[in-house]
């Protein structure tokens, strides 16, 4: 059986690991959801939200830290940022 708050606590580990990184420039990320099928969906905040630079510090920064904590994730998505339409 899967114990979701354990993955969940670990997702938030990684994303505790990342965000000094983003702080520096005035950016954050929150974790929204971890779906049943394990996709994760993050919110930039802060400059995060208007940077060109998150689509790679999402796939190269974040993914790879939350897979390394988590290995079951299978995706992790951002729900806002440049090139999104927000609703």
């Amino acid at each position: 059986m899967i114990n979701k708050q354990n993955i969940l606590d670990r997702i938030e580990a990684a994303l505790d690991n990342i965000r000094p990184h983003l702080n520096v420039d005035g950016g954050d990320v929150e974790l929204v959801e971890l779906t049943d099928d394990m996709q994760v969906k993050i919110r930039w905040k802060g400059m995060c939200e208007s940077c060109n630079m998150s689509a790679m510090t999402l796939k190269a920064g974040i993914q790879e830290a939350i897979k390394n904590k988590a290995p079951e994730v299978v995706s992790v998505e951002a729900i806002n940022g440049v090139g999104l339409e927000t609703a």
